[in-house]
């Protein structure tokens, strides 16, 4: 289904669970313990705000210091193969691009990144780190937990007194991290370029998605309604598996390097 190249990856949490990052449905399911920040939610004041960075602040550096594996990898190679036309991905991690892989739209955003609400500006999520260190030299709250969104487990007295810095470029304003909250919509022109690359893929291949969210499966129903084949890699059953022409069960970081070893054995028997 590969060999001819021309394919686009969906890719899920599952892929970044080798990573040392959970996922929210699978396996290491972090949703049936922790319900994630809202956008209503972070909007609607500073104690709400500041449960957040707080929690955040502690989970950064678990995200930041992972590393992308062997699916990750595997994709990458792929593209530089000219098999991948493109790569989108639900996830905030960046491993992606960390493993070598180019042009991937980010569905949800990036946590590395920071926007402000109130002007815009983007900014290196690093840059924000080091400001809430200084703002919070005593601050020695640790993690028990990290979730797929860079969201530590924290008790509530942990989190008193937290302090919470605004936007530099305009003086104040309030920080996000530049990801889609449950509850907010991907911007329009993301979705639209990604609808584009799926109905110009011959094969559509999601890897480490649960698809149980429309925000992702929105493109396995466009694939499956223009005729175009789906292949999902996932541990455990997934949403789109009523319109996949293949499924298969099994670790990412197993499969995917397996499959790009005999697609580049292919590969070198035809020249």
């Amino acid at each position: 289904m590969m060999a001819a190249g021309g394919v686009v990856v969906l890719s899920g949490a599952g892929l970044s669970t080798e990573s040392g990052i959970p996922d929210y449905r699978g396996p290491s399911g972090a949703l049936r313990r922790h319900t994630p920040m809202t956008y209503q939610a972070f909007t609607s004041g500073v104690t709400a705000r500041r449960r957040y960075w707080a929690r955040s602040h502690v989970g950064w550096k678990a995200m930041a210091e992972a590393r992308p594996n062997s699916g990750h990898r595997a994709v990458a190679h792929l593209q530089r193969q000219g098999l991948v036309s493109g790569i989108v991905t639900q996830n905030v991690d960046g491993l992606h691009q960390a493993g070598g892989a180019r042009d991937v739209i980010e569905l949800h955003g990036s946590l590395h990144r920071v926007i402000c609400l109130d002007c815009g500006a983007l900014s290196p999520r690093q840059e924000l780190d080091a400001r809430l260190t200084r703002a919070n030299p005593d601050f020695a709250a640790r993690a028990v937990t990290v979730n797929p969104d860079g969201d530590a487990e924290l008790r509530d007295e942990e989190i008193d007194g937290f302090a919470v810095v605004g936007c530099l470029a305009c003086g104040g304003g309030v920080l996000k991290p530049d990801v889609v909250f449950f509850g907010e919509s991907v911007p329009a022109d993301r979705v639209s370029e990604c609808f584009a690359l799926v109905e110009g893929t011959r094969l559509l291949l999601v890897l480490g998605s649960s698809l149980t969210v429309m925000s992702g499966r929105r493109f396995i129903l466009r694939a499956a309604k223009l005729d175009i084949p789906v292949a999902i890699v996932n541990q455990g059953p997934t949403r789109g598996d009523d319109h996949a022409t293949l499924t298969v069960d099994a670790p990412l970081g197993e499969i995917l390097p397996e499959v790009a070893a005999l697609l580049d054995a292919r590969t070198s028997a035809t020249h």
